[in-house]
């Protein structure tokens, strides 16, 4: 904090010479680092502040916090103003309130109750009567005391404030009188404080600014007048040529005329935050060109012409924060050459491109909303958010669980399903085509695992420099490569699944219609799942006019989810697989297996063997654990689609759960589900365990009811 007060007041006696102002040429970094300073060494980001020096001359370690907070002057100021009083020695004052605390030539009276200022020695220097209720300042309050520097009327009830009120404080600097009820400042209310250098005018109620308030504040270099009721941005350079900051927060401002800052030829800072702004003019700053902040954040901005920023060479702190733009100029920053700090947090930036901050090579510190856009501006020192919760500037898998979990669950799905189709391989079974089915559902379930081991191949790869390769990742072949044969891979398995429990469906709750399906339809079906899923899969890689990036909105490749780039046939296409097909096979499996067990039920109450009874038990239990896994997978996915087309704000983490997680559970459950537990499976499993020559083609073992081989 000391150094920004000296910062600010070393720019308030040596203003910024254009003239002799050199620049200072960085050297250019690739993608995803940053130079070590003015040295043609360049550092991955994530090395920037980490605690260790790698930079020789250290300047990885330097500007580790970004220096944005030019009103926390304000607050160090009022803050360490007040000295130690708890103590009355030194005091060189004869008179003042035996209630109010004095040291040196300072006297504190705030929270006293006062109706008035009361009376003190001639000698006062600084006087703070905060807190107070004092409502009006009347005719020469304070002639009294010419050497009075510093005068804090905080947080009083003051509505009225007479023309002569300050007159003969020809030495005053500060003049606080922030938290009030002002309404009016009357035309040379300030024209005896010569001297004056900060006024804070901030939480009053004044509407309009009556002509020449200000006459006689040459030397005033700090404005403060937030949450007032301004209309619009008052044109006191006029009358303040030397006026340095100018904090106008939280007033009713609607416009900014290029003519109202024109001649602030001083200005440095420059504070608009929380207004109305809506309606701007080109190049309002073209000769205002030593502002060094800009806070226009919390406004009605919709768009910025293209020339607003024009003249702005020195800026270096900019806040756009907060506005509803969605759209910027591709070269909109591009006069901003000494900017180093860029904040455009809660922006759905729609056209956001890498062009737009290429120009910006001083740019250090940049805030967005989502963690995506920070592939956009990839030699900053920190941009904020550095995750997603899927990937982060360092790794595509932001977390080391889901690192560890990726490879887990994989091994556990291919580990699985390659043993079932092994064991469906070597078993002979009088059900072959239920069989086929099992089996074509493993290589689908397969495919999963296999996808996943590739996001985990590819984290390792990018691992501790991501942020480098995020783009051109998310926009490669291989991401769309991986993200549709992860498609593909659901998409057969939930129609597999489907087809599966309506053929059992069929045979149980009609047990005598004689119409099976045989080698061929079988073969069939199963061909035109595989098609269908293929076409499913690919049809987004057709049209990338269309459907844009499809599967590289995020590290895994998985569009599951939408947001504000997904064009409308992208959404609609998303829309009607995950709500659509999926939605109605869950449906389908659910009914289908409701109706079976009413069926065997049904079918066990006309019987009394209790041995009936004891297997409709068996079968409820796997009917129960059958739906329960696809409840556990498909409805987390199916609110998380439905939220995310309400634009409901999903946070990253939860994406990617359900991606390394959730998704794959099906894949991992099936080969359990549909075989290893099976009666019949376990039986025959046995048998060949106990044969000596179980691969022969004589040891044929039949299989059990086919109610049992769910």
């Amino acid at each position: 904090m000391t150094q920004l007060l000296i910062t600010f007041v070393l720019l308030i006696a040596f203003p910024v010479d254009k003239a002799n102002q050199t620049e200072v040429s960085l050297p250019f970094c690739p993608s995803g680092y940053f130079p070590c300073g003015n040295h043609s060494v360049c550092l991955p980001q994530p090395l920037h502040c980490n605690g260790i020096k790698d930079c020789e001359n250290g300047a990885d370690e330097g500007n580790c916090e970004d220096l944005s907070g030019w009103p926390q002057v304000v607050d160090w100021y009022v803050t360490h103003l007040v000295p130690n009083a708890d103590i009355k020695e030194n005091c060189t004052l004869t008179i003042y309130p035996n209630r109010c605390m004095c040291q040196g030539m300072t006297v504190i009276c705030n929270g006293l109750g006062l109706l008035t200022v009361p009376t003190f020695s001639s000698n006062l220097a600084t006087l703070m009567l905060n807190d107070n209720n004092i409502t009006a300042l009347t005719d020469e309050m304070f002639i009294g005391y010419p050497g009075l520097h510093v005068l804090m009327l905080q947080y009083n009830s003051i509505s009225s404030i007479s023309k002569k009120a300050f007159w003969g404080l020809y030495y005053l600097r500060k003049l606080l009188l922030s938290h009030n009820q002002i309404s009016v400042l009357e035309p040379g209310l300030f024209k005896d404080l010569h001297k004056l250098e900060w006024l804070i005018l901030d939480n009053n109620m004044i509407r309009s600014i009556t002509p020449t308030p200000f006459v006689g504040l040459q030397p005033l270099y700090f404005l403060y007048m937030t949450n007032n009721s301004l209309d619009h941005v008052p044109n006191v350079c006029h009358e303040l040529p030397n006026l340095r900051w100018l904090d106008l927060e939280g007033n009713n401002i609607v416009t900014i005329e290029k003519t109202t800052l024109e001649i602030c030829k001083n200005l440095t800072v420059l504070i608009l935050r929380n207004n109305e702004i809506r309606h701007l003019k080109d190049a309002p700053f073209l000769n205002t060109s030593i502002i060094i902040e800009l806070d226009l954040s919390g406004n009605m901005i919709e768009e910025f012409p293209p020339e607003f920023f024009r003249g702005l060479k020195y800026l270096q702190l900019m806040n756009l924060s907060g506005n509803p733009i969605k759209h910027f100029h591709v070269d909109q920053f591009d006069d901003l050459a000494s900017l180093k700090s860029l904040d455009l947090d809660n922006m759905d930036i729609l056209n956001i491109e890498t062009r737009m901050f290429t120009k910006v090579e001083r740019l250090s510190y940049i805030y967005f909303k989502k963690f995506e856009y920070c592939k956009y501006s990839p030699n900053v020192r920190s941009c904020k958010p550095n995750t997603d919760g899927i990937s982060s500037f360092e790794n595509l898998l932001a977390s080391a669980i889901l690192r560890i979990f990726v490879w887990f669950v994989a091994f556990i799905i291919c580990f699985g399903n390659f043993f079932v189709i092994c064991m469906r391989s070597f078993i002979k079974t009088e059900n072959r085509l239920h069989t086929l089915s099992i089996k074509s559902l493993c290589c689908a379930d397969c495919l999963m695992g296999i996808y996943l081991f590739l996001i985990g191949a590819f984290d390792v790869q990018y691992r501790g420099e991501y942020n480098r390769h995020a783009q051109q990742w998310m926009e490669s072949t291989k991401c769309q490569l991986i993200g549709a044969l992860a498609m593909l891979s659901t998409e057969v398995s939930v129609m597999l699944l489907t087809y599966m429990t309506l053929e059992k469906y069929m045979c149980i709750v009609f047990p005598f219609n004689h119409y099976r399906p045989g080698k061929r339809q079988t073969l069939s079906t199963l061909i035109f799942i595989w098609i269908a899923g293929f076409i499913i899969a690919i049809i987004p890689l057709w049209n990338n006019s269309l459907f844009g990036n499809y599967y590289g909105k995020n590290g895994v490749c998985f569009p599951l989810y939408s947001d504000q780039f997904e064009s409308l046939g992208a959404r609609g296409y998303s829309t009607g697989i995950f709500l659509g097909l999926n939605l109605l096979a869950f449906i389908i499996i659910v009914f289908s297996y409701t109706s079976m067990f009413y069926s065997i039920h049904k079918t066990g109450a006309q019987s009394a063997e209790r041995s009936f009874f004891s297997r409709e038990v068996a079968i409820a239990k796997r009917f129960f654990f059958i739906v329960f896994t696809d409840f556990l997978c498909w409805i987390p996915i199916f609110l998380l689609k439905l939220l995310s087309l309400l634009r409901v704000e999903i946070p990253g983490n939860v994406t990617s759960w359900v991606v390394i997680f959730i998704l794959p559970i099906n894949s991992a459950l099936n080969p359990i589900l549909y075989t290893i537990t099976t009666a019949s499976f376990q039986e025959k499993l046995k048998q060949c365990l106990q044969s000596q020559d179980f691969l022969g083609p004589t040891k044929s073992l039949t299989s059990s009811t086919q109610t049992s081989n769910v």
